[in-house]
């Protein structure tokens, strides 16, 4: 089986910066891409960022310029460096494998920005 584990959340002030690690343990097989999602509360989750395995990246509009996203293939971790963070940006944070045969997310975790 396939377990994303994150790391990384906590509690910043505005400005501040934060890197979020996601590990998949087990074979990832057809892996095609990893990204992170986030969802505030009273909000929809949305896609922040994403990374194929050609090394492609997007990101929502909001985050450009701020986020970036990182992948260690041979570690199936995906991470997301977070700089002058914003309240905003206060959500949970879920970071999502795609494969061919299945998708796979991680338990979440709390970013929190304070003014």
């Amino acid at each position: 089986q396939v377990q994303l584990v994150e790391s990384g959340g906590g509690l910043v002030q505005t400005g501040g910066s934060l890197r979020l690690s996601c590990a998949a343990s087990g074979s990832i097989i057809a892996l095609n891409a990893m990204g992170w999602y986030r969802q505030a509360p009273g909000k929809q989750r949305e896609l922040v960022a994403r990374i194929t395995t050609g090394g492609s990246t997007s990101y929502v509009d909001s985050v450009k310029g701020r986020f970036t996203i990182s992948r260690d293939t041979a570690k199936n971790t995906v991470y997301l460096q977070m700089n002058g963070l914003k309240p905003e940006d206060t959500a949970v944070y879920y970071c999502n494998i795609q494969t061919t045969w299945y998708v796979y997310w991680g338990q979440g975790t709390q970013v929190t920005v304070s003014s």
